[in-house]
């Protein structure tokens, strides 16, 4: 185990995540937290991805202990580049159904929100994510994240008129039939700072992206408007590199990041709800731009949870029709 019965004062773990203030956020609520009750120090590398991961394993030279990446990931290969989590402080009974598997747990929870710029629609405005596929009534470009799981495709479904309880298993076909119809209006944004800028200079006047950088976004300048009409929500997790140094402890600082104090501070300073159902929402504190675009909060229409088996099953394959679609 790489020294996990060596006292924690003498322990690091190496921790790879996104950069950037989001990195920043999990050192302030959750790892100075941990060293102070532990005496754990930490390592902090990025980005994480995946195919480090799977170069460290084959190679036999993990050296990260936790990475903060897409549980898919950890979902297809678990046991194989990522560890099977067996810490009963881990108990899977505190989440959400449906958002934990043997490799991982939730560590936060987001959705992706549909919102647009209230100064470009002065008059009629958008009411139900049919409107976002409805470029006659409302015109101007759509900004969404360059990946097929940011939530477009549902909208897509919900939009043709499929129920949201009916959603999953995805209708590929009928999804990218009516995406089609927006298909010159969409940009497709390489990343989130992208997106973010977009909306900022108005070159977009809808967007389709996650809670955290609506809220940033926001921030910035885009007077953007939530529409609480059909949203999918999702997981941010933490997952263990296979032959992590210190698989134990990274458990033991799992178990920590979603106890209720740590899950509160880190939603506080992302605007991202906990990961445990025992959190009230009404403890976190909160600024109201944040309620402003929480999609857990009452009174928020139809949330939908990305079904973690389906896109575990079905990424590859979709992410390579995704692109070839793009340019075709």
């Amino acid at each position: 185990m790489g020294g996990d019965s060596a006292g924690a004062d003498e322990q690091s773990l190496t921790w790879a995540s996104t950069g950037g203030q989001f990195q920043e956020d999990e050192k302030t609520a959750l790892q100075e937290p941990f060293t102070a009750k532990t005496g754990t120090k930490f390592v902090n590398i990025s980005p994480a991805e995946q195919a480090q991961v799977r170069t460290m394993v084959t190679s036999g030279k993990t050296i990260w202990d936790l990475a903060n990446m897409s549980w898919i990931y950890a979902g297809a290969y678990c046991g194989e580049l990522f560890e099977k989590l067996d810490d009963p402080a881990l108990d899977r009974g505190k989440f959400p159904p449906g958002t934990t598997s043997d490799c991982f747990v939730p560590t936060y929870r987001y959705a992706n929100i549909f919102s647009y710029n209230a100064d470009m629609y002065p008059d009629e405005k958008p009411t139900s994510v049919r409107d976002f596929f409805d470029t006659k009534k409302f015109p101007g470009k759509r900004v969404v994240f360059d990946y097929p799981k940011a939530g477009l495709l549902e909208a897509a479904l919900v939009a043709d008129g499929v129920p949201a309880e009916q959603v999953y298993p995805l209708d590929v076909d009928r999804a990218f039939k009516k995406i089609d119809t927006i298909k010159s209006s969409i940009v497709f944004a390489p990343s989130y700072g992208a997106i973010q800028q977009m909306l900022v200079d108005k070159q977009a006047s809808m967007v389709l992206t996650v809670t955290a950088r609506t809220i940033v976004s926001a921030q910035s300048g885009a007077n953007l408007v939530p529409v609480w009409d059909f949203n999918t929500t999702d997981i941010g997790a933490l997952v263990i590199p296979k032959n992590a140094p210190h698989k134990a402890l990274a458990q033991q600082m799992l178990a920590f990041v979603t106890e209720p104090e740590q899950a509160a501070a880190y939603a506080k300073l992302t605007g991202t709800a906990p990961a445990r159902l025992d959190v009230d929402l009404n403890s976190v504190g909160y600024t109201d731009e944040q309620k402003s675009f929480n999609a857990f909060l009452p009174d928020r229409g139809t949330t939908l949870e990305q079904d973690k088996q389906w896109w575990i099953e079905n990424t590859d394959a979709l992410t390579k029709r995704w692109t070839s679609w793009k340019v075709g």
